[in-house]
């Protein structure tokens, strides 16, 4: 399979809706992109919380960016479940946004991903960045949704065991849903890997909407 990523890779956004989105998403592929690039800068926003899930949001952003010299947390209280009634307040956001960040390379949300803030958030990512590397990621949950993606980030095992315990040790808040839990994760981390043939067995998966191939 053909391996696709910026050689020259600078900057990196990370957009999530909600306090755990990024980590389901692409936190072993984060993982992987700082061991193997050296002198990233990272942008980290989150979109929804309260005090308690920006405490949760907070730490474990903390822990993937241990260590990363350029970087930046933002954790916002856009309405939760409501994205698509406030989109103006969140679209002058991401106008404040494009000023503060050009990124290499911007992770967000499944523009077809059953919750509507997962959507908005997409549509805003494509409306503000149009001249960007953008990667969608997948979520897992109870409304179903996931699809055929169509770029995939192999993973060592160590990988996404350690996405797994950090979520799970790190979002509390979240332990009465039934679904969130260490072998949800790991077993899409599975199956993405079977699907692009992974040499460890795990993988995340995305969906690249454009792509441009650059000059040599």
């Amino acid at each position: 399979m053909l391996s696709l990523f910026p050689k020259d890779l600078k900057t990196v956004l990370l957009l999530g809706a909600h306090c755990d989105d990024i980590e389901i998403g692409c936190g072993a592929s984060i993982q992987r992109l700082l061991e193997e690039y050296s002198n990233i800068a990272v942008y980290w926003v989150v979109l929804s919380s309260n005090p308690t899930r920006e405490a949760e949001a907070r730490k474990s952003a903390e822990l993937y960016l241990h260590g990363v010299s350029c970087k930046t947390i933002e954790v916002r209280a856009f309405r939760n479940a409501y994205f698509p009634y406030i989109g103006a307040q969140i679209k002058d956001y991401f106008e404040q946004l494009k000023q503060a960040v050009q990124p290499d390379l911007v992770f967000t949300h499944y523009r077809h991903d059953d919750h509507q803030d997962h959507r908005v958030t997409s549509e805003l990512t494509w409306n503000t960045f149009r001249n960007h590397f953008i990667l969608e990621y997948e979520v897992p949950k109870f409304e179903g949704g996931l699809g055929s993606p169509n770029f995939f980030v192999p993973l060592t095992q160590l990988q996404a065991e350690i996405k797994s315990q950090r979520l799970v040790e790190c979002f509390g808040s979240e332990a009465t849903k039934s679904w969130f839990t260490s072998s949800t994760f790991m077993g899409l981390m599975r199956l993405r890997g079977v699907e692009c043939n992974a040499p460890d067995g795990y993988a995340e998966a995305f969906y690249c909407r454009k792509a441009v191939l650059c000059a040599l």
